[in-house]
């Protein structure tokens, strides 16, 4: 009996074959497994078993070699998560071809540029509307190079069923192209290219191999376990490579199977009718759920409230008592049970009540949050990464975490700290470069050595912590160095505030922007009788009928600014005074993608919004400066 071409035994030989061989031999082990799960009708009933999703992706290969792509050439998907996604980045992963992902939620002038940028041959697009963004660009691509994920009423654009039955009639005449080609396919062919959505400049296209990628989940794995038992919720773009390489090739890798969220919208929904045992997420995630329990804990009587407050506190003194390796008294293991019983088993039975832990990254997350849900019985394992490395740099495993850190390093890649503090990473996970960019690449690697651009440093067990982007340092004008990054993420561990901005450079003093809770802020207002009385707002606490100006009109009251400064103040306690916040701007609105002001993964993009709002940013110094400068104030500018 002759040996399989695509059989993969260990994670030692798959480290010398490429991400399709992987998921080839998945398939000979799970066949008739459900791997991918999708919402039909408002319930998780569509799936697709292994030997489906793969049959899928072999005649995505097919029809792309037919209609000319060949290895090495780029070929874009714009779509949001789906199983398509997958059956396209398979198909033309199986040509040693280069997979181009392209946010859904891109500006036409974005989408304008990968395609050009990049050379795309082809293009799949999930939807009409998204295909409505790019038809202006038909000429670039392949005859045939368009294909539409869902059926619509374009005759020209092919749909994905109709481009795999084309594949499935070009095989007949090419028998055994497909193993061929992903025989073809070595590790350090070019997987991707992934063009960092940045907060600031132009995208570079980030080049990603198979061999990148294979080593970051292998190494991953030492850390975090995930078996073919598992089961994750998928709702991060897979646009964004943290998602790419966590929430689709490290699970499929180990057999787990995937549930698609239909949206970001949706993903609360989503996790209890999933049941996920794991599932990703960005810290906003973690911070608008917190905002949600102390929300729903507010309007509760009183009687729930102090119930609510007696097992957070039982819970909190348990979870230290286990992190610290201590053996938990009889008595408190008994009331920690009941606090489990009462309160907590509601919080994760809203998450589906399987979770096994959650992943976080993409930003900073608040220690305090982590600590919350630890005590609630509910694992969140932070971790870090850039694009650039594939991302996984460093993480918190299940039976070894810090709150506070991004864990420690995965095993086989190197890091260390730089004489300025910045992190240096080098290994089998850092990029190939980035794309047609010679000069960014050798800006960012040299002697070997990846430069991150982050500010961090290893403490005596090990973990990394991360201060601030190298970018982002704050130096005010006295001369010290403050990190935003760690100041934002306390002020945001109170749940009164949504978002937040510091700002301070060569500055005298810190000031920020600040998006409070906009239900929170109205509950307040009813309950003190503010604006309601005066008809600044109405007594809807909801807000919905609240027009915006009424509501900017109350974030101006002085009562509210002064019990948002309180809020805030307990937030600086412990920093230096050059590391407080002395004065702020309330925002009506949040920062979004759609503004501009936000990347897709929901990074601020500080420069953009310090742009927009400078006029208002110099308003306020020239204001506070009489009060913390003690000196008068300046005329206002001439215009």
């Amino acid at each position: 009996m002759g040996l399989n071409p695509f059989k993969v035994t260990s994670d030692r030989a798959e480290e010398n074959c490429n991400l399709v061989r992987v998921f080839l031999n998945r398939k000979r082990l799970h066949g008739n497994k459900k791997a991918l799960r999708y919402k039909v009708h408002g319930a998780y009933t569509g799936y697709y078993t292994w030997n489906q999703w793969l049959r899928h992706a072999r005649e995505t290969a097919l029809a792309l070699h037919g209609v000319g792509v060949r290895k090495g050439d780029p070929v874009g998907i714009l779509s949001e998560n789906c199983p398509e996604w997958t059956f396209a980045d398979l198909g033309i992963l199986s040509l040693g071809a280069v997979t181009v992902p392209i946010y859904p939620t891109a500006s036409l002038e974005e989408i304008r540029y990968i395609i050009e940028h990049a050379r795309l041959k082809a293009l799949f697009v999930s939807t009409e509307e998204q295909y409505r963004k790019i038809e202006g660009f038909k000429s670039r691509f392949l005859p045939a190079g368009i294909i539409l994920f869902k059926p619509g009423g374009l005759r020209d654009v092919p749909s994905l069923e109709s481009f795999r039955e084309a594949g499935r009639r070009y095989e007949l005449s090419h028998a055994d192209l497909y193993e061929q080609s992903v025989r073809d396919v070595g590790p350090d062919d070019l997987a991707t290219i992934i063009y960092t959505s940045g907060t600031t400049g132009a995208p570079k296209g980030v080049m990603l191999t198979h061999r990148n990628f294979i080593a970051n989940y292998q190494g991953s794995r030492q850390r975090i376990r995930i078996h073919d038992k598992d089961l994750v919720l998928s709702c991060l773009p897979l646009s964004h490579v943290f998602e790419r390489l966590a929430g689709y090739y490290y699970p499929a890798a180990y057999g787990a199977s995937i549930a698609y969220a239909e949206s970001l919208a949706t993903v609360a929904e989503d996790i209890r009718k999933v049941c996920p045992t794991i599932m990703m997420a960005v810290p906003r995630f973690y911070e608008k759920t917190y905002a949600r329990i102390f929300e729903e804990v507010q309007k509760a009587p009183g009687w729930k409230q102090r119930l609510f407050h007696w097992a957070v506190r039982r819970g909190t003194r348990t979870a230290q008592m286990k992190i610290r390796g201590r053996r938990v008294p009889l008595g408190l293991a008994f009331s920690n049970g009941l606090a489990k019983a009462l309160v907590f088993g509601k919080i994760k039975q809203a998450m589906g009540g399987r979770i096994r832990f959650f992943i976080s990254g993409g930003a900073p997350l608040s220690k305090e949050l982590a600590r919350f849900f630890y005590a609630a019985d509910i694992l969140i394992l932070e971790g870090y990464g850039l694009t650039e490395t594939s991302p996984v740099i460093a993480v918190n495993a299940v039976d070894d975490f810090k709150f506070g850190t991004v864990g420690k390093p995965i095993p086989g890649i190197r890091v260390k700290i730089a004489d300025d503090g910045e992190i240096l990473t080098s290994g089998p996970c850092v990029m190939k470069g980035y794309y047609n960019d010679p000069h960014a690449t050798a800006e960012c690697i040299r002697d070997g050595w990846f430069h991150t651009g982050d500010i961090g440093l290893f403490d005596e067990d090990g973990f990394l912590h991360i201060t601030d982007r190298k970018k982002d340092i704050i130096v005010t004008a006295g001369g010290k160095n403050v990190s935003p990054q760690n100041i934002e993420v306390r002020i945001l561990a109170d749940p009164l505030f949504t978002q937040a901005l510091v700002h301070g450079d060569k500055r005298p003093y810190l000031c920020a922007l600040l998006v409070p809770e906009r239900q929170a802020v109205l509950r307040y207002a009813r309950e003190k009788k503010i604006g309601a009385a005066s008809g600044d707002v109405s007594g809807d606490v909801s807000g919905d009928t609240s027009p915006d100006t009424s509501y900017e009109q109350l974030l101006e009251h002085h009562e509210i600014q002064s019990w948002i400064r309180e809020r805030l103040r307990v937030r600086m306690e412990g920093l230096a005074s050059f590391e407080t916040v002395k004065a702020f701007i309330l925002l009506a609105q949040e920062f979004t993608p759609a503004a501009g002001e936000m990347t897709p993964t929901l990074k601020i993009k500080r420069r953009v919004i310090m742009k927009k709002y400078q006029r208002e940013m110099d308003e306020l110094y020239r204001k506070t400066d009489h009060a913390w400068g003690k000196k008068p104030l300046p005329p206002p500018p001439a215009f």
